[in-house]
């Protein structure tokens, strides 16, 4: 008997490898600490979030966050202080498989409270136009994506509404020392 080559096996029994994305909490610590955010006027249905993307083959988390965060949102000059947590997720529309690293930033000292800024780079999102502002710490409302799950790791002050009440903590994330 011969065994069947790899070309011959179901392919649908392998699971596509997951996106691997990054996730930026800007912090912005005085007078009080805040959250770097943005709205999309033209999709008011993604919700709050904060800036993410991918990360190319052979870059660094470090890198694309900050990548990421010029290109959503404009900010320069934010410094990448850690990683928060890993978190495999999928997404939450298609059911494809994700690994989001967070990572902590701390902002520019110097820079406005709230501005537009239209999306660069070539992903999907290029040229969109996003609201981008810092919200007070803890968050008032959740942010799309349960991407405020992880700000508890940062400050235990900071635990999300739906990790606070038991629901919604992401199951596949782990903290990162």
């Amino acid at each position: 008997m011969t065994s069947p080559s790899p070309s011959s096996s179901p392919s649908s029994s392998i699971p596509p490898p997951p996106r691997v994305r990054v996730a930026a909490y800007v912090l912005r610590r005085h007078p009080s600490p805040a959250l770097l955010v943005f709205d999309q006027p033209a999709s008011p249905e993604a919700g709050t979030q904060v800036p993410a993307g991918g990360v190319t083959p052979g870059e660094d988390p470090e890198r694309a966050v900050l990548r990421e965060v010029a290109e959503e949102t404009g900010l320069t000059g934010a410094r990448v202080v850690r990683r928060i947590a890993v978190d495999g997720r999928p997404h939450p529309e298609t059911g494809q498989p994700r690994l989001t690293t967070y990572l902590l930033l701390d902002a520019p000292l110097e820079g406005p409270e709230e501005w537009e800024h239209r999306v660069l780079g070539d992903g999907g999102d290029a040229g969109m136009r996003f609201v981008c502002r810092f919200v007070p710490l803890p968050l008032a409302r959740p942010l799309a994506d349960a991407q405020d799950a992880h700000l508890g790791r940062v400050d235990r002050r900071w635990v999300a509404q739906r990790e606070a009440a038991g629901r919604g903590r992401p199951d596949e994330a782990r903290p990162l020392s």
